[in-house]
């Protein structure tokens, strides 16, 4: 053991998280709900690096990289979504999503 406490890293991670949470439950815009789902992604990252750190493995390294790639992915994809939900109207509600069927 190095001696690292990841106590401080984790409540911070979880309090980011929560934070993110309460962003996708409570706001109907997507871009505010895609920048939670960021938020939540980040804090999942923070943990799994400071546990990582303090259990002296490089395994939370490499989910880690899991995890970018994922937020990458679902970045585009979400964006590319609510594009199209703003060219077909100025105002953009979640619910609403439905109009983009054929």
């Amino acid at each position: 053991m190095t001696g690292f406490d990841a106590s401080p890293y984790a409540a911070l991670s979880a309090v980011m998280f929560f934070i993110g949470v309460g962003g996708v439950i409570l706001r109907r815009n997507p871009l505010i709900m895609l920048m939670s789902i960021e938020l939540m992604f980040n804090a999942a990252n923070l943990a799994l690096v400071a546990f990582s750190r303090a259990w002296v493995n490089n395994a939370g390294h490499v989910f880690v990289f899991l995890v970018v790639t994922v937020a990458a992915a679902e970045a585009a994809i979400a964006l590319a979504i609510v594009v199209a939900l703003f060219r077909r109207s100025t105002n953009v509600d979640v619910d609403e999503v439905a109009r983009l069927r054929g």
